[in-house]
């Protein structure tokens, strides 16, 4: 659908958790944090409702986020339902690749699509210190079963800050040694991420051409967001960037946000929400709820204002809590 600044609003990134085996510095306390009871968080009936209401106003496009989505009891089940329903194109998921590899044939036989894999450091000793927990090989390897099986789409994610600034150049080596796409995500002030340093697009990219030649800007779209590509001479894949920070993108953003208690988020820095859940319990129709979405996604703040947006209007949960 259309939002009020002539945006097409195409994609939808849906969180079935806010659990994560994880502690991700600049995602998670180390202690955690509350975690939702579960009669707060959606049922899997009322995720269907959403994505075919969500269909209806023009969603083609659906990723599955946690927390750590794996943890979510029969994920493979939801995704094969998500994937039955006629007008969705794209079903992805973005995962740390912990419980990955026993589960990538089931998830790609369910119908996922493409699998993104967090991984910030190739380092082991960095790797438990930004994570707070052990596993790289085991991340890897998912990484490699993920390639040697087909998934459709393979991406690495990582999130550039001074914790791992000097493995970024061999992180983005991976996008040389594998067809996968390594994307740079830049670090966003909204929970934890206001207490890190992030490393922007143009000096990792003039790293990376320093080391491995001449970037070339790609023109082909190569995914649901926002990243620009970057091919490299030799890659396999590409590099990517999510510069929400240094390259604002509001203008063409076409995504919006659902929380695993049903809080539709317009803009992640945004603390407003249309809660869909008590909306669906109430015992609205589908046609009710569909119009309760159009409503909420055609008032889609215009940007982000990460810099400007204080007070009660900006979000203050946890990235976990929201779902990335």
């Amino acid at each position: 659908m259309i939002d009020q600044y002539n945006r097409t609003i195409d994609y939808l990134r849906i969180s079935v958790t806010d659990r994560c085996n994880f502690r991700c510095v600049y995602c998670m306390p180390e202690e955690g944090v509350a975690q939702l009871c579960h009669h707060d968080i959606l049922t899997f009936d009322e995720i269907i409702k959403i994505c075919k209401s969500a269909v209806k106003l023009g969603i083609h496009r659906i990723k599955i986020t946690g927390g750590e989505p794996l943890l979510r009891k029969d994920l493979e089940h939801l995704i094969r339902m998500i994937h039955e329903i006629d007008g969705i194109h794209e079903l992805t998921m973005t995962t740390n690749g912990y419980y990955l590899e026993e589960r990538l044939e089931a998830l790609k036989e369910a119908g996922i699509t493409g699998i993104n894999i967090s991984i910030d450091t190739l380092d082991e000793g960095a790797f438990e210190n930004i994570t707070r927990h052990e596993g790289l090989e085991k991340v890897v390897s998912s990484l490699r079963k993920a390639i040697a099986i087909q998934i459709p789409s393979v991406k690495v994610n990582c999130v550039p800050m001074k914790q791992n600034e000097k493995d970024l150049c061999q992180i983005a080596a991976l996008a040389k040694e594998y067809p996968v796409h390594v994307r740079f995500i830049e670090m966003m002030p909204i929970g934890l991420g206001e207490l890190f340093q992030g490393i922007y697009q143009d000096k990792i990219l003039s790293q990376l051409e320093r080391i491995y030649g001449i970037a070339r800007p790609c023109r082909e779209r190569l995914g649901n967001g926002p990243a620009r590509y970057y091919s490299f001479p030799e890659f396999q894949g590409k590099i990517g960037f999510i510069s929400a920070m240094s390259h604002e993108f509001c203008e063409d953003c076409n995504r919006i946000r659902l929380t695993a208690d049903g809080d539709l988020k317009l803009c992640l820095n945004y603390g407003s929400r249309w809660n869909l859940r008590d909306f669906i319990r109430s015992g609205a129709s589908e046609k009710q709820l569909t119009e309760y979405m159009y409503q909420a996604i055609y008032h889609k703040p215009r940007r982000h204002g990460f810099l400007e947006i204080k007070g009660c209007e900006k979000e203050i949960r946890k990235m976990a809590g929201i779902g990335g």
